[in-house]
This record gives structure tokens, C-alpha cells and sequence, in this order.
């Protein structure tokens, strides 16, 4: 059986970079290729039911030991983020001393100055990139957190427990993970993503989030005859985003605070897009900010009537908070499961959103556990052995304390 510490560093060397540009599910090759090394190892395990589906998702079921225990699902998702994900190759940085970390060959440093909760981690084991690459503990930490849970369990038939269902879900990071997950096979009464970050992290609460993209479509003309003819698209959009609030971005706001941020844009002087995306905690709030962009456009195409300014918003993902407080019980397990293994619980909103936002809104609801990673998404992540280790631990309190949970 692999050690924690094994199943997670074979994992990340699958390159599961998902791809907005692609329509297909998944919509990349290599997320397939990850799913179907979980299915056989899944199968060998001993579970029953694995299937794992034309669009990447893999399910499997470890039947409980208690039959009146309510059946709970555990999700993770085997894709990365847009950022160089190919030829992971990790650090361990064993009984860290504190200071910098020097990743790969130097180019790149994990600095204490930048990241002052290395502290915390002094004597434990910290899996790190060597710069070139995310590491890809978001989220096969959770993957391997999971089976690892699993294998436990297995281990040790005494602990009792009602059915644990596990899914693995493709293309979460472009916001298209629950678009066609199997809740026919999938009969679990709740679930929980194991998808956040630091140690003891519990999340119920999410953004609501939606993509606009702004489309400037202007006139070019040879910049030598060019007076009172050109209409320089760049310019108008250039214009329009220093017109927006420079307060209300990712980099000034935190806690409960919302934000626009210009996510990419590209351009001529014929036409130019600015793709944003927007974040709100509140309900309100949320419909606030994209009245507010449709304002700014309105405003900004009567000062230029000879360009065509066009504003096209699409809702990603609402707030799960409403689906998760009528089932509190399912958070206040989780909490218990946290102290039994000795992690104290964070209860903080996820300044993003997982599969489990839009699970909670399709029956199943499906807060959001740790699994101890640091700085997703780029090539300073990295993860601390002995809190994947407590995540483990977590989860195995957590089915053993929910089999004794009843409905009143």
C-alpha cells in the first residue's frame, strides 16, 4: 500500500492542465489519462462500483459497515490550473529550519519576507515546486488525502461507517466541473470537497462569480490619413478600464470584499476585449456590480456613438451558503471531525468557488474541507506533509462520526 507522501508525488507528475479553449469534456487528454491510473487503482483497492464515465468523471463507492448511517460523498478534482503544469518536478524540503527556500536551481526562492506563515511550519516537511511549474497540490492532494482516508478504513473494519461515495471530478478550475456530474450514480445524502488551503480551513460560504467580456470594435485606417476616421478600439478600452474602481480589485480586497479584475485582454486598433471576471459574496452586491458594467458601457457608447461597444455577462457559479444553512448539522460534523483529529477548525467564506458551490444548488450540499496547501495556482506552492497527514486523519473522524448521525 502507498504512504500518503507516495500516492501524492506520483500524482502530480500527470500533466491535467484543463483548457478553456476546449468545448470537450474533459478538455484535456491528460485529465483521461490521470482518471483512468485512479480507476485501476481504485478497482485494486477493493471498491465497488468504480466507474468512471466518457467525460472524465470517476465514482466509486466503499460500502459501509452500519446500515442506517446516512451515505456521504467525497469529491476532489484531477485537473490543474492555467499555469505551467507539465514535468511537475517536487521538492521535499524535510524538518524545515525556517528562512528561504531555495526552489530548483536557485532561480526561484520561497521567501520568508513574502510569505511570513512559513513560520508555522518550522521542523515539518514541506513539498514544494522547483520553480518551473504549480506543484498541483489543488487538487491532487485532495485526490490522494481521499484514497488515503480510504485505505485506512479499510484497514481498520472496525470503524464504523455508513457508505462513502468518492468522486473525481474533470475541468473545475475553468468553472465547468459539476456541468455533468453522475448524481444518478452518485446517491450520497451530502458531501464535502476536500479543495481549500491551509490547515483547519472550512468553508460553507462562496463568491458568486460571473465572466463579462467587454468587445470594442473600432475603425482602422492608414495612421497617415487617419484623422477623424480611425477609431482606435485599444484606446476606447484602455479608457474604459481606467475608469473602473481601482479600490474594487483582487489585490486590494480580502475577507468578504468583492472585486472586477481585467483577467486578460487582447487587441487592435479594429478591435479589442477585455475579459473580466466578477466576484461578490453578496447577492445584492453581485447584481450591483454587473449593473454597474452595463452602465459603463452604455455611458462610455454614447461618448463614442461611431464605435460598437458590446457587453456579454455569463453567471459561473451563486453563493452555496443558502443550500448549506438549512443542513448546518453537515458543517458542525465536519468541525468535530477537525477536533478529533486535533486541527482547530478556520471557518472563512472561499474567496473562489469549488464544485461543491454548484453541487449544493443540485441537491447535494457540499461544503469545502482543508487539504493544507499554499499559494495554488502558481509556482510557490506548496503543501506540508503533516497537514495532508491531518487531513487524513480528518477525514477518517468524519465518516466514523457521521455514522452515528440520525435525522431527528
Amino acid at each position: 500500500m502507498d504512504t500518503l507522501l507516495e500516492r501524492f508525488l506520483r500524482y502530480v507528475t500527470f500533466h491535467t492542465r484543463s483548457d478553456a479553449t476546449n468545448p470537450a469534456c474533459p478538455s484535456s487528454e491528460g485529465q483521461l489519462v490521470f482518471a483512468r491510473a485512479l480507476c485501476d487503482e481504485m478497482q485494486q483497492m477493493g471498491l465497488s462500483r468504480v466507474t468512471l464515465d466518457e467525460y472524465g468523471y470517476l465514482t466509486a463507492c466503499l460500502p459501509g459497515n452500519q446500515p442506517d448511517a446516512p451515505a456521504i460523498g467525497l469529491i476532489a478534482h484531477m485537473d490543474t490550473a492555467d499555469y505551467e503544469a507539465a514535468h511537475v518536478v517536487p521538492q521535499i524540503i524535510e524538518n524545515y529550519q525556517g528562512g528561504d527556500i531555495c526552489l530548483g536551481k536557485g532561480d526561484e526562492v520561497l521567501a520568508i519576507r513574502d510569505y511570513r506563515f512559513l513560520k508555522n511550519y518550522l521542523g515539518q516537511d514541506l513539498i514544494t515546486t522547483d520553480g518551473s511549474t504549480l506543484l498541483g497540490a489543488d487538487d491532487k492532494a485532495g485526490i490522494a488525502e481521499i484514497l488515503s482516508a480510504i485505505d485506512h478504513l479499510l484497514a481498520h473494519p472496525e470503524i464504523p461507517r455508513g457508505d462513502v461515495w468518492i468522486g473525481f471530478t474533470p475541468d473545475e478550475e475553468i468553472g465547468r466541473g459539476a456541468d455533468r456530474f453522475p448524481l444518478d450514480r452518485f446517491p450520497a445524502k451530502w458531501a464535502y470537497t476536500v479543495d481549500g488551503g491551509e490547515l483547519g480551513e472550512l468553508e460553507y460560504e462562496n463568491f458568486n462569480a460571473a465572466g463579462a467580456t467587454v468587445r470594442f470594435i473600432g475603425n482602422n485606417v492608414h495612421p497617415g490619413t487617419a484623422k477623424g476616421s480611425m477609431i482606435n478600439s485599444q484606446t476606447l478600452a484602455a479608457r474604459f478600464h481606467a475608469a473602473m474602481p481601482a479600490e474594487q480589485t483582487p489585490e486590494a480586497t480580502d475577507g468578504y470584499q468583492g472585486f472586477f479584475h481585467l483577467a486578460q485582454m487582447n487587441g487592435t486598433v479594429e478591435e479589442t476585449s477585455l475579459h473580466y471576471i466578477i466576484r461578490d459574496f453578496d447577492d445584492e452586491g453581485f447584481a450591483a456590480r454587473k449593473a454597474q458594467l452595463k452602465e459603463r458601457v452604455a455611458s462610455l457608447q454614447l461618448e463614442a456613438p461611431r464605435a460598437r461597444i458590446e457587453l456579454t455577462l455569463t453567471d459561473s457559479y451563486r453563493n452555496m451558503r443558502s443550500q448549506i444553512e438549512p443542513h448546518m448539522h453537515i458543517v458542525e460534523l465536519a468541525k468535530a471531525a477537525m477536533l478529533a483529529a486535533d486541527v482547530t477548525p478556520r471557518i472563512k467564506p472561499i474567496r473562489g468557488g469549488t464544485d461543491g458551490a454548484r453541487l449544493s444548488f443540485m441537491g447535494l450540499p457540499c461544503p469545502n474541507l482543508f487539504t493544507g496547501g499554499h499559494n495554488f495556482h502558481g509556482k510557490h506552492e506548496f503543501i506540508p506533509l503533516q497537514s495532508m497527514e491531518k487531513a487524513v486523519a480528518t477525514l477518517v473522524a468524519l465518516v466514523r462520526l457521521t455514522s452515528a448521525w440520525r435525522a431527528e
